[in-house]
């Protein structure tokens, strides 16, 4: 009788059990939902270079500024025409470059034997896209370029992935990129922190 008595409340156990893991669950799909929808940035950037803010010894719209955002552009265009050679040719021969998985290219021609496999494999039917957040000029020669972007098939997305940095150079006649990093964006955990600790949130995000 006690073998007989205790499996009712074995079930009912189970049954508890179930519906608070299924309550716990469906509490946590409903944080990620509202954490998730309050975590577009305010500041998404511009899609034409030349509109971005400009700042530095440098007079927007010139010569110079023009150069720095004609490089964005032809990067852009190499990409979309998967030709690692004109994307390599952008960069400067010791130019360093680290991807958003991590990976570290040392070299022109690093880049350029990363990028032929890329675009012979996974980015082969992919194009770029960057909404540029600011143009700074450190010095007449040095001009570092933050920007949104990411890769696409058929549409650009509303919201790129991705944080850019360019560190763009006057290399001899030409400008060209000494230095790239591109870092993911982790939406979710950027509200969280913001949430978390608010004094962590960017002024142009306040």
């Amino acid at each position: 009788m006690a073998t007989t008595s205790a499996r009712p409340r074995a079930h009912r156990r189970t049954r508890i059990a179930l519906a608070a893991t299924g309550a716990l669950a469906a509490l946590a799909a409903a944080g990620y939902v509202w954490l998730s929808a309050g975590a577009s940035p305010r500041v998404t950037g511009h899609p034409d270079c030349h509109a971005a803010p400009v700042t530095g010894p440098v007079e927007p719209g010139g010569p110079d500024h023009r150069a720095v955002c004609a490089v964005l552009g032809d990067l852009t265009a190499a990409w979309d025409a998967h030709d690692a050679d004109a994307y390599g040719a952008l960069f400067t021969a010791d130019a360093t470059y680290t991807s958003w998985v991590g990976t570290h290219y040392a070299g022109r021609q690093d880049i350029v034997a990363g990028h032929r496999a890329l675009f012979d494999g996974v980015l082969g039917s992919t194009r770029l896209t960057d909404r540029v957040l600011s143009v700074r000029f450190a010095t007449p020669d040095v001009a570092l370029v933050a920007t949104r972007g990411d890769t696409y098939e058929t549409a650009p997305p509303a919201q790129p992935s991705k944080v850019q940095t360019y560190t763009v150079v006057r290399d001899g006649g030409a400008w060209r990129i000494a230095s790239f990093h591109n870092s993911a964006r982790r939406p979710v955990l950027e509200r969280v922190q913001f949430l978390w600790m608010p004094g962590s949130r960017p002024e142009a995000e306040r």
